[in-house]
């Protein structure tokens, strides 16, 4: 095969085909007397396993899974893979607390235990410091202080130290506003969502915003399994691939 018969089947360039077998996305091409690539079905189905997983787990997952394979490591791909299915379980379980919240504040029901509902996480019931909320969503304490210049986060000072002090409610606005950042939303719309949410005017809003992050998480699930598919097809053209382990 030519580089343009792998192009062809995606819609993308040639040199799209070249700059991802530079970055070992692609196994290397054996080489014409005159220097021209020759690409196989091999190729083929490693462009295919590639392409397939990039909306499932991002460019940069989706790289560093294939060179992983391509370095008979396949036990590293196989990590990066779970990385990307723990994260998604995570957002579903977020989502879920995030719903419960949204349903207490508009006048739906409280949630029982003392666990956070759908997160597995201890609930937070007094006042807890910027560090502790970040740690807590996976962030940097900086990315807390821009939300709360962006009108998303308004934690209370302490009096004596002047401290951020985050109360219940505060992390569940910072719980909400990681879950539409991570899906797309820009800080003034988030910081939308969570005006209506704090004024309780209503819950369309933040159940369409909440809606749209389901679909998103719903969409990804499935481009999971097609990259699995996709990349078990690949695995199975390359005999030095072991098949446990």
């Amino acid at each position: 095969m030519r580089p343009a018969d792998l192009a062809r089947e995606h819609g993308i360039s040639t040199q799209a085909i070249r700059n991802y077998e530079r970055d070992g996305c692609l196994p290397p091409a054996e080489r014409t007397p005159t220097g021209y690539r020759i690409y196989t079905e091999q190729h083929a189905a490693a462009l295919r396993a590639y392409l397939a997983l990039v909306p499932a787990y991002g460019r940069a997952t989706a790289a560093t899974v294939m060179t992983a394979v391509h370095a008979d490591r396949i036990g590293d791909a196989l990590t990066e893979l779970d990385r990307g299915h723990a994260q998604l379980l995570r957002d579903r379980e977020t989502l879920a607390t995030v719903r419960e919240a949204v349903g207490r504040l508009t006048g739906g029901t409280r949630p029982a235990g003392g666990a956070t509902a759908g997160t597995g996480l201890p609930a937070l019931p007094g006042p807890r410091s910027v560090g502790e909320i970040a740690h807590r969503l996976g962030v940097t304490p900086a990315t807390l202080r821009a939300w709360e210049a962006a009108g998303i986060l308004a934690p209370a000072r302490d009096r004596a130290t002047g401290h951020r002090r985050y109360l219940p409610s505060d992390v569940r606005d910072a719980e909400l506003a990681h879950l539409l950042r991570r899906g797309g939303y820009l800080l003034d719309r988030i910081a939308a969502v969570l005006r209506q949410i704090r004024t309780a005017g209503g819950s369309g809003e933040p159940a369409a915003a909440l809606d749209g992050w389901q679909q998103r998480l719903t969409t990804r699930g499935l481009s999971m399994l097609t990259a699995s598919a996709r990349l078990d097809d690949y695995l199975r053209l390359r005999p030095e691939t072991p098949r446990r382990g």
